[in-house]
């Protein structure tokens, strides 16, 4: 009797919790925002990175947000734009790291002595304090007549230090009356 006492008190205390807290056991958004924008200024006030999509939703559960079309577009003085977009993308560490997924597109304008580069992958990692970007997926990075392949790639903007992990190729074309 007393077995069947206290299994009967801890099974009525253990639905009594799950019914007081039901947000902890669903995953539903909190606010949904439609065609955002927000940007990112320096200590200058000049702004530096512009988020942009077309929908973006915030789950408090796990407290990520997801994004629909996301595009962020950087503009630092004296550097080249980088553009990257993705079908959806999910932000975190409140909006210090960005996973985009999806027909990923990363677009760095031309600069003096460079041609304008174009990244393509399906999964883009990027981390904005540290000025990272990272995939473990194929990846194509296209500049001018070159292009680099290869799977896993670790970019550091700041260094500008690019590094394929495996499965590299790479071809180098030359306009005519350039020099070998």
């Amino acid at each position: 009797m007393l077995v069947l006492a206290l299994l009967t008190f801890w099974l009525e205390r253990t639905v009594r919790e799950d019914e007081a807290h039901p947000s902890l056991r669903r995953h539903d958004p909190d606010y949904v925002v439609s065609q955002l924008t927000a940007t990112s200024y320096n200590r200058q006030g000049i702004a530096e990175t512009v988020l942009s999509a077309a929908k973006m939703v915030h789950f408090p559960d796990d407290d990520t947000t997801e994004l629909a079309s996301p595009r962020v577009v950087q503009s630092r003085p004296g550097e080249p734009r980088f553009t990257v977009r993705s079908d959806r993308g999910t932000v975190a560490r409140e909006g210090e790291e960005l996973f985009l997924y999806d027909n990923v597109q990363l677009e760095r304008e031309a600069e003096e002595a460079r041609p304008a580069a174009r990244l393509t992958t399906s999964f883009l990692h990027v981390v904005r304090d540290r000025s990272l970007m990272l995939t473990d997926r194929p990846v194509l990075i296209v500049e001018g007549l070159r292009s680099l392949a290869g799977v896993g790639m670790e970019y550091n903007n700041e260094t500008r230090e690019l590094v394929l992990r495996s499965d590299v190729t790479a071809r180098f074309d030359t306009l005519p009356g350039e020099h070998k």
